[in-house]
C-alpha cells in the first residue's frame, strides 16, 4: 500500500510502498477513504511527541471500510463503514468502563503509538470497543472530520466547559478545532467571538457565525474585557500567548478550556495563574471523546443542528498531503483538509 512516511523528525516527507498490515485477534483494518490533515500530525513529524517510534505513518483522524477481521470481533464485519476515536482504549480499566477511554492510562492512538491513517490501510485493535459505524449518508470526508478537532471541541464545550444558551464565548486560533468550537458553541446558543491573524481563516469563522477579531490589530484581552469578559475562553491553538490571553480574557469565574497542544522543550506551559486564583477561573482540558460519545453528536450532524461539512475546504491526495502536512505551521489556507489515499 502506498503510504506517508517518515525516518527522522523534521525529515523528507515521502510516499513509498509498504506492506499492508494484517489485524489482530481482537482488531480489524480499516481500508481508508478519507483522513484528516491535523495540527497535531505536524507535531509528530516535528518530534514533539515522546510515543513515536521512527521510522513512521502520521495521520489519526479518518473514516473508511473495514477491509479485514480479526477471530474474535464480533460487533462488526468486513464492509462495514467506520470511523474512530484517535485515542482508543483498553477497554478494561476502570476509565474505560465509566466512558472515559480519552484518558484511558494504555491508550493506544493511530499516528502517534503506532502506524496511522496517512496510508490506504490502517489497523485498529481492540475494535469492538472503539469502532464507530457510521451512516450512509454521512461521507467519508465529514466522517473523518469527526475524528479529533470536531469531537474534541464537541466534548470540550458541551461535557467539561458545560457551555450555555447566551454565554460568551472567546475562541483563540480559527484553524480546524476552533472552526469546530465556533460551530458547536453556535448551535449551543452562544454569543461567539473568534480570534486569528489569519484573514482567511476569519472570514470562515464569520460565515459561522462569530464575531470576527483580528489580533495583530485589536487587543482581543482589553476587547473582550470591555464587554465584562468572556464566560468560556478557548485555546484551540496551543501556544503561551494564547493560553495566556485566554485566561486573561475571561470574566470573574469564567471557564478556560485548552484544545490546543502546548508544547515547550520542558513540558511545563506558562499560565497567569495569579488571574486563576483571584478570579476563581477553572482551567480544563479536553482530550478527544470516547466512542461510546460518538451517537450524540452523530445525531446532531444526521440532523443538521451541527455541519462539518461546511469545513472541509479540500481534498488532496498523499502527495499532495505529504506537502501540506510539511507546511501545515505556516500555510495560511483556511478550513480542514482531508487526504483521499487512493486520490
Amino acid at each position: 500500500m502506498n503510504a506517508i512516511f517518515f525516518s527522522q523528525f523534521k525529515g523528507p516527507l515521502s510516499v513509498i510502498d509498504i506492506p499492508i498490515p494484517a489485524p489482530t485477534n481482537d482488531g480489524v483494518v480499516i481500508k481508508v477513504e478519507a483522513t484528516g490533515l491535523c495540527r497535531s500530525d505536524w507535531h509528530a513529524w516535528m518530534g514533539h511527541d515522546p510515543d513515536i517510534v521512527l521510522p513512521h505513518v502520521p495521520g489519526h483522524e479518518f473514516a473508511g471500510v473495514i477491509s479485514a477481521i480479526g477471530s474474535s470481533v464480533s460487533k462488526y464485519s468486513i464492509g462495514d463503514r467506520v470511523t474512530v476515536p484517535f485515542v482508543s482504549g483498553c477497554g478494561k480499566c476502570g476509565y474505560c468502563l465509566r466512558g472515559d477511554a480519552q484518558v484511558c492510562p494504555t491508550q493506544t492512538q493511530p499516528g502517534f503509538t503506532g502506524y496511522g491513517s496517512f496510508a490506504e490501510y490502517v489497523a485498529i485493535n481492540n475494535a469492538d470497543f472503539n469502532l464507530v459505524k457510521i451512516p450512509e449518508a454521512l461521507s467519508f470526508a465529514t466522517a473523518a472530520a469527526l475524528g479529533c478537532r470536531f469531537a474534541t471541541a464537541y466534548r470540550g464545550l458541551i461535557k467539561r466547559a458545560h457551555l450555555t444558551a447566551n454565554e460568551k464565548v472567546v475562541i483563540y486560533g480559527c484553524g480546524g478545532v476552533g472552526l469546530s468550537a465556533i460551530m458547536i458553541a453556535k448551535a449551543k446558543g452562544a454569543i461567539v467571538y473568534a480570534v486569528d491573524i489569519n484573514d482567511a481563516a476569519l472570514k470562515i469563522a464569520e460565515s459561522l457565525g462569530a464575531e470576527t477579531i483580528n489580533s495583530s490589530k485589536v487587543d482581543p484581552i482589553a476587547y473582550l474585557q470591555n464587554l465584562g469578559g468572556a464566560d468560556v475562553s478557548v485555546d484551540a491553538l496551543g501556544s503561551k500567548a494564547t493560553a495566556g490571553a485566554s485566561v486573561l480574557s475571561l470574566a470573574r469565574r469564567g471557564r478556560h478550556l485548552q484544545l490546543g497542544l502546548l508544547i515547550t522543550p520542558d513540558g511545563l506551559s506558562e499560565i497567569p495563574m495569579a488571574r486563576v486564583i483571584a478570579w476563581e477561573i477553572d482551567l480544563l482540558g479536553s482530550h478527544g471523546m470516547s466512542a461510546r460519545d460518538y451517537p450524540e453528536m452523530l445525531a446532531l450532524v444526521a440532523t443538521g443542528v451541527l455541519n462539518p461539512a461546511v469545513l472541509v475546504k479540500r481534498e488532496v491526495g498523499l502527495a499532495e498531503g505529504a506537502k501540506a502536512l510539511a507546511e501545515l505551521d505556516s500555510n495560511s489556507l483556511g478550513g480542514i483538509t482531508i487526504i483521499k489515499p487512493n486520490k
